[in-house]
């Protein structure tokens, strides 16, 4: 089971450098880190997709990635995130902490962190981005607790995974 969700990664990576694609995929990986009692998530999301969507919801050319890029861009992701990325833990919503971002090609990564978890029972991640605009996104999720790994594919008919430890 590892060997194919590598496998479907492996392929996945290579579709997000694309410029024109017909793929919409997004990988979401959260590990919890016992020792820093926290949830560390990060976020890789096809940058010209998210783009269309932000200038789309937001009214205005944000010019992501660009030396023209909008000056308080990262209030544009904190909203829409907060939005489409929504996490429990322990069967209560847990807010994020935007820690930042960075450009990779055509990828933006998002680096977002839930502190102050002392034990985890059971986690609930409720991911629509993109799927609003694009029918056909797929968001893969990848959790990880301690050698558990668990991998779910999310669509527009269903958005959320959910486990119980």
């Amino acid at each position: 089971m590892q060997l194919k969700n590598i496998i479907i990664i492996l392929v996945a990576i290579p579709l997000f450098s694309f410029a024109i694609h017909k793929y919409y995929v997004s990988l979401c990986e959260i590990e919890y880190v016992k020792e820093q009692q926290s949830l560390q998530i990060t976020l890789g999301v096809t940058l010209d997709d998210l783009e269309f969507t932000l200038n789309k919801n937001s009214g205005k050319q944000l010019n992501l990635a660009s030396k023209i890029e909008i000056e308080n861009v990262d209030a544009y992701y904190k909203k829409y995130l907060n939005e489409h990325l929504l996490i429990s833990v322990n069967a209560k919503y847990q807010p994020f902490q935007y820690i930042g971002k960075e450009y990779d090609g055509d990828i933006v990564r998002f680096y977002l962190e839930i502190n102050d978890i002392k034990t985890l029972k059971s986690i609930e991640v409720t991911n629509n981005v993109l799927i609003q605009e694009f029918e056909d996104q797929k968001n893969i999720v990848k959790i990880k607790v301690k050698d558990f790994n668990k991998t779910f594919y999310l669509t527009k008919s269903n958005d959320k995974s959910s486990l119980k430890f």
